[in-house]
């Protein structure tokens, strides 16, 4: 059986060093990911529940930066920076036009922000329990970002489902609520 570290001491530190800045640079790529999608939703229905999605984003990082200091452990900017650039160059993409924007962008980029809120909560989750052995975490913190993501990722399921009508055709509400995807 392994050993059960003592209270306010983290079992494997450097794996948990890589795990929060894993979830932190995902964070930035989360925000950035937004940002452009808000410059392209300016004046719609989505703008409002976007720039709510973007703070929301920006309050995950700052939680997820106290939290590694809490703990001792460092952030790694060379993953922050990683993540930044390349989602610069997945605006590269190839989508099927050349010179303007396809309408399977704003498709790709809902399904893309909407799986990845599903993998933040998961890593919520992992620090909420953590949190249970070591007092030095916010469990209540990371309870309410739990929710939160729950928020998100509804809000996110529901309007991937309507630009997917949109671009293909179809009805919003005939997707499965099995998964709210």
């Amino acid at each position: 059986m392994p050993e059960t570290p003592a209270p306010g001491v983290v079992r494997n530190p450097d794996l948990l060093t890589i795990y929060c800045n894993d979830h932190l640079a995902a964070a930035t790529g989360g925000v950035e990911l937004v940002v452009r999608m808000l410059g392209r939703h300016r004046g719609s229905r989505y703008e409002g529940p976007l720039e709510q999605l973007l703070d929301e984003l920006r309050e995950e990082r700052v939680a997820l930066r106290t939290t590694l200091a809490t703990l001792g452990l460092p952030v790694r900017q060379y993953k922050q920076v990683g993540v930044w650039v390349a989602e610069k160059l997945s605006r590269g993409k190839l989508n099927g036009r050349v010179v303007t924007r396809s309408p399977l962008s704003d498709l790709v980029e809902f399904e893309f922000i909407a799986t990845a809120v599903l993998a933040k909560r998961a890593g919520f989750e992992t620090l909420r329990a953590l949190g249970e052995v070591d007092d030095r975490i916010d469990t209540a913190l990371f309870e309410r970002l739990i929710d939160q993501a729950d928020g998100q990722h509804h809000w996110l399921s529901e309007a991937r489902r309507d630009v997917a009508a949109s671009v293909f055709g179809g009805q919003p509400e005939a997707a499965s609520d099995a998964a709210d995807t």
